[in-house]
């Protein structure tokens, strides 16, 4: 269904919704189930990320993602998302996020722990980590849910440039979710093992929301 982008003055029937953009790979291979945990450390113009909402919308955005800054796998599945690199002026939102857990991750060995919950290349997430150093990277375990259909949302000029959080006047669509709750319970337990073991050296925190 269509998804006007909001104007100055303008008055709609839907509820504003918070939109998280992240890379359109990211987002697909988090609707195949590969992807649990989302490492975000905020935009350029943002003095650091937090993660205000637990439920949101998922922008794709292509601009920034390359195939040498995933695995290989993500490069292999998605080459399609790949080739466009450039933003269009209307995009498609097929996933909203459930947030179960945020982890502050500060030490490379956490950050390696989570390696096999992601599709960042393990050079590009270390980057990620150094970047900004005073401030910790946000390991966001999310349970991903399917938007159907898909809404298609026209991008007003507010809503580009480098920044995590933008509004979408829609609600969000009713719960379907990719894992099941066994297979997300699971996952999650996976990552908070992880996360322990490798914080018997390097500890760290974990805040949950919810």
């Amino acid at each position: 269904m269509p998804l006007p982008a909001p104007r100055s003055g303008a008055s709609f029937p839907w509820v504003s919704t918070p939109a998280l953009k992240e890379w359109a790979t990211v987002i697909a291979a988090m609707l195949d189930g590969r992807q649990v945990v989302m490492l975000r450390k905020g935009g350029i113009g943002e003095k650091r990320f937090d993660v205000p909402h637990q439920r949101f919308l998922l922008l794709p955005t292509h601009v920034h993602q390359r195939p040498e800054l995933l695995d290989a796998i993500a490069v292999d599945a998605h080459p399609e998302l790949l080739a466009i690199t450039e933003e269009p002026d209307r995009v498609q939102l097929t996933a909203w996020c459930e947030v179960a857990q945020v982890h502050e991750v500060s030490e490379q060995a956490e950050l390696d722990a989570l390696a096999p919950f992601h599709v960042l290349g393990p050079d590009y997430a270390a980057a990620r980590l150094k970047w900004r150093p005073r401030h910790p990277l946000m390991a966001i375990v999310g349970r991903v849910h399917r938007v159907r259909p898909a809404l298609d949302l026209d991008m007003n000029p507010d809503m580009r440039g480098c920044r995590s959080w933008i509004d979408v006047h829609h609600a969000l669509p009713s719960p379907a979710p990719v894992l099941d709750d066994q297979q997300f319970a699971q996952r999650r337990a996976e990552v908070a093992d992880a996360l322990a073991a490798a914080r018997r050296e390097s500890p760290a925190g974990a805040g949950a929301l919810g």
